[in-house]
């Protein structure tokens, strides 16, 4: 026998016992319902997440104020001597080879040095070296200043920087004792992540400012004359440094041949290039700079120096002639 049909009175009465949590549920979990439920849920998340985002970065996350503040520790690691609140000249010397010897009267030795191709059958390695010898003696006569060799871990085949091997060869030859009040030795330091030209000015300033706590009045830069133009008009513009207090020392090669051939070889490979891309940013410029990271290091002056932080990301539009100029404010700016 079927059971008697609930009356319509019964009915009602049932659904008023149904549990109001249970009632909510039914009503979300019909068809249109679910799918608007869905859509609101997700909107939701995204203004969660959107505020947090917001919030995060304006309460210092930025590069800036997470650079200060994760670098508590690193810095606390630090004690300059009093002396070094003195020092206001930076001199720089590129590097542009790396020296494997240990007996500087050998340095004339390419069996001594790792080059490229170009760099052999010349007088360059003299360069080199005479490079090392005008900043040693820049330095010794200015007790203001700090020598920096500036140069990275380039070359696949040996696991030391440039800047490191220039100072090696520097304190092999005995350059960095004198004067014996003040020996350029305590004056004297490397930057060791500068992949190109542009990079070893203004990485030599950041290094600056790491060794000393402050940044240069002036710099000066020794490096082949054939090059010149290229610091002095091009990157020393591309950073605003003032050109005031800007000076550039050429010592090239004592061949006249091969001089004439590395003069075109800058027109063609650096000048031109760096006249398109400033900041050495983009195509040519770039994978240069890949081609000479093999070991894929990266340098630490986003913590050391947080204020050079956007000038460092600068890039102007990836056109391949935007010479935009980096307008942001500058530690140095008051330099005038």
């Amino acid at each position: 026998m079927l059971p008697a049909p609930v009356s319509g009175e019964r009915r009602k009465a049932f659904r008023r016992f149904v549990s109001p949590k249970r009632r909510f549920l039914d009503t979300l979990l019909t068809r249109s319902r679910a799918t608007n439920l869905a859509v609101g849920l997700l909107a939701a998340v995204c203004v969660v997440s959107l505020v947090s985002n917001l919030r995060f970065y304006l309460s210092g996350s930025s590069p800036k104020g997470y650079q200060l503040s994760s670098a508590t520790g690193l810095l606390s690691t630090i004690n300059r001597p009093s002396k070094l609140s003195s020092l206001d000249h930076l001199i720089v010397v590129p590097c542009h080879a790396i020296w494997k010897g240990v007996d500087a009267a050998s340095r004339l030795d390419e069996n001594d040095w790792v080059l490229e191709p170009y760099q052999r059958g010349s007088k360059r390695i003299a360069a080199f070296y005479d490079h090392i010898l005008h900043g040693a003696n820049l330095a010794g006569n200015d007790t203001r200043a700090l020598l920096v060799f500036s140069g990275g871990q380039t070359r696949p085949t040996s696991p030391s920087t440039e800047a490191e091997s220039y100072y090696r060869l520097a304190l092999s030859a005995k350059l960095l004792d004198q004067p014996k009040s003040d020996p350029i030795f305590d004056r004297t330091t490397t930057e060791n992540y500068a992949l190109d030209s542009y990079q070893n000015l203004l990485f030599s300033i950041a290094r600056f400012r790491e060794f000393t706590g402050r940044i240069p009045k002036r710099i000066t830069v020794v490096g082949y004359g054939f090059k010149k133009a290229r610091f002095t008009d091009l990157h020393r513009k591309a950073i605003r440094w003032p050109q005031n207090r800007f000076y550039y020392i050429g010592v090239d090669p004592e061949d006249e041949q091969h001089s004439l051939i590395a003069q075109e070889g800058e027109r063609v490979n650096g000048y031109l290039p760096y006249s398109m891309d400033l900041y050495g940013c983009r195509s040519f410029l770039l994978s240069k700079r890949q081609q000479r990271n093999p070991f894929y290091r990266f340098h630490s002056y986003y913590v050391s120096f947080p204020e050079l932080g956007p000038l460092l990301d600068w890039c102007p539009d990836n056109r391949e002639r935007d010479t935009t100029l980096f307008l942001g404010p500058l530690p140095w700016d008051h330099l005038g």
